[in-house]
């Protein structure tokens, strides 16, 4: 078992969401090697935003004008400049995210974050509405069979994975959750510490006590008359 452990905490209907598991996705093999695991759970933003009191960012004049910048900024730093927000957005993101609890908890973790990372590829590059069961069950379509489809659709009407989804949600709101991506990080000595969004992961390493730097500016050099 890992040393330490980080559980991030997504919903699909989160651009920033997408940019967590994308870097963490990336920088999951040198957080193996010491000893840092990474974990993904499906959350409903929705119950975290009412549980919590919060407000959606483009609820928020302020803030809506702001993402316009910082939106084109987090796109082209996590490498997916073709992310633009869908006509249908926001969306009610409770089927598809059923579905990830029920997929997490049958298939191989691998299969598992694949078919996560494709509901972003479909809502936030493609502008397909997968709250929409057709439109979610295409999605699906592109790394399970038609029998498995089924199955994971019918599971999304069950009350136990429908449960499981709000036991996710209830978990991060008891962890004094407010938003997504939100991450349960625990380091090497045992201690536990929250983080949110996809502009901490510099804290979250100096919490792990990993080797990493800041970034530095250097001085411009003077050319040499």
């Amino acid at each position: 078992m890992a040393k330490g452990k980080i559980d991030a905490f997504l919903d699909c209907v989160s651009p920033y969401s997408y940019y967590a598991i994308l870097y963490l996705l990336k920088n999951r093999k040198a957080l193996a090697s010491y000893d840092i695991e990474v974990e993904f759970h499906p959350i409903f933003l929705g119950g975290v935003n009412a549980g919590s009191g919060n407000k959606p960012p483009w609820t928020l004049p302020a803030k809506s004008k702001y993402s316009q910048y910082d939106s084109v900024r987090a796109r082209n730093y996590f490498g997916v400049p073709d992310l633009r927000t869908p006509e249908c957005f926001p969306i009610v993101s409770l089927l598809p995210q059923r579905a990830m609890v029920y997929i997490k908890a049958n298939y191989p973790h691998e299969k598992y974050e694949t078919a996560f990372l494709s509901l972003w590829h479909h809502l936030w590059i493609l502008g397909e509405d997968i709250s929409k069961p057709d439109l979610l069950v295409k999605t699906l379509s592109e790394n399970f069979s038609e029998t498995e489809v089924k199955q994971i659709m019918d599971a999304t009407g069950n009350p136990e994975w429908k449960q499981k989804l709000l036991d996710n949600t209830q978990r991060v709101l008891d962890c004094g959750a407010f938003g997504a991506p939100w991450f349960w990080v625990r380091n090497l000595k045992g201690v536990e510490e929250p983080f949110f969004g996809s502009d901490r992961f510099h804290y979250m390493w100096w919490f792990l006590e990993l080797p990493y730097e800041d970034i530095k500016l250097p001085e411009k050099s003077t050319p040499k008359l």
